[in-house]
């Protein structure tokens, strides 16, 4: 029951007590109404019994007993309804957010998204389709509720992205990445700076809004900059252009069916071995049909002889258990 429909019961509950008092008095005493009124509002509070007429009549003593009786239960009903909203809904909020507190120092390999707007709200979305473990950092507690309506799993946590106590709070250092995507640059920034410190390994990607901060993010250490109107016009082009291509690659990257596109790191076992070698294809039907070089540059439909580096990234398509089986031999040979 709301806070609203509980006040409306208490208010209507009263003013039911008053204008029985008022009507009994009138009818029992023959009291004006004002004087009924006034005797029944000092009866139910219980104050100014110097004041109640000493020549009541035995009816009305009788009634004036229930009256109080009554007034008492309900002030006592409207207090105790009015506390304990307020102490359920203080100790729920504060169980939750220990409970959530707990999950979240327990994350590893995680993402940290920082900034639960409309924008934030939308890669968390995204993130719980693909089952990727996540906390998202958002400032404004008026988000709370909108980030609560993306999934009962949700982590979150009301604080400032570009502080280091949150930032450790959401446990930075343990995390595989960071997204950032608050809406003004400079907070960007300042959170980039400080999370490259804590885990100088982790990936980060950040939103840009103005091209000037470009070199400003890249020195704070994003690994990726992101234009969302500059993606949002990619992204229209591409499905007026190639919708089926489009379709198939999203259902490929998001849904959580058997065929998934994955990356796969290429390690210093296999360093200078040519890509047949691994076998991946014969050995665990695993196709790979692209690679990304470390020099940043990308070979599509790599040759049997294409020789891997250490920081190559092999782009395949295959089942979960197949990309496992597969990372263990590209990392180890």
């Amino acid at each position: 029951m709301t806070m609203y429909r509980r006040l409306t019961q208490i208010v209507a509950l009263l003013l039911a007590v008053i204008a029985f008092g008022t009507a009994g008095y009138a009818f029992i005493e023959r009291f004006s109404v004002f004087d009924s009124l006034y005797l029944t509002i000092i009866t139910v509070a219980s104050v100014g019994f110097g004041e109640i007429p000493r020549d009541l009549s035995t009816a009305g003593r009788a009634f004036t007993m229930v009256l109080i009786v009554f007034g008492l239960g309900s002030m006592a009903y409207g207090l105790s309804a009015v506390t304990a909203f307020w102490v359920e809904g203080d100790i729920r909020n504060i169980w939750e957010k220990r409970k959530m507190d707990a999950q979240i120092a327990k994350l590893r390999d995680h993402i940290v998204l920082c900034g639960g707007g409309h924008t934030g709200r939308s890669i968390a979305a995204e993130l719980l389709k693909t089952r990727t473990p996540f906390v998202v950092i958002e400032h404004s507690p008026a988000e709370e509720d909108a980030l609560r309506k993306i999934g009962e799993s949700v982590l979150y946590i009301i604080g400032d992205a570009t502080t280091t106590d949150v930032l450790k709070h959401a446990q930075v250092a343990h995390a595989r990445g960071l997204i950032a995507c608050m809406p003004e640059d400079k907070d960007n920034v300042f959170t980039l700076l400080s999370a490259r410190e804590m885990n100088p390994s982790m990936r980060i990607v950040t939103r840009i809004v103005s091209d000037e901060s470009r070199p400003a993010l890249t020195r704070a250490g994003a690994d990726a900059i992101v234009s969302i109107s500059t993606i949002g016009a990619l992204r229209l082009a591409s499905v007026m252009l190639r919708p089926t291509v489009v379709s198939v690659l999203d259902a490929m990257l998001r849904e959580p069916g058997d065929v998934r596109v994955e990356e796969i790191p290429v390690g210093a076992g296999v360093a200078g071995q040519p890509l047949a070698s691994l076998k991946l294809a014969e050995r665990i039907g695993v196709s790979v049909f692209a690679v990304r070089q470390a020099s940043g540059a990308h070979r599509f439909n790599p040759p049997a002889e294409y020789r891997l580096t250490p920081g190559d990234v092999l782009i395949a398509c295959a089942n979960p258990e197949q990309l496992r089986a597969a990372r263990k031999v590209a990392m180890e040979g």
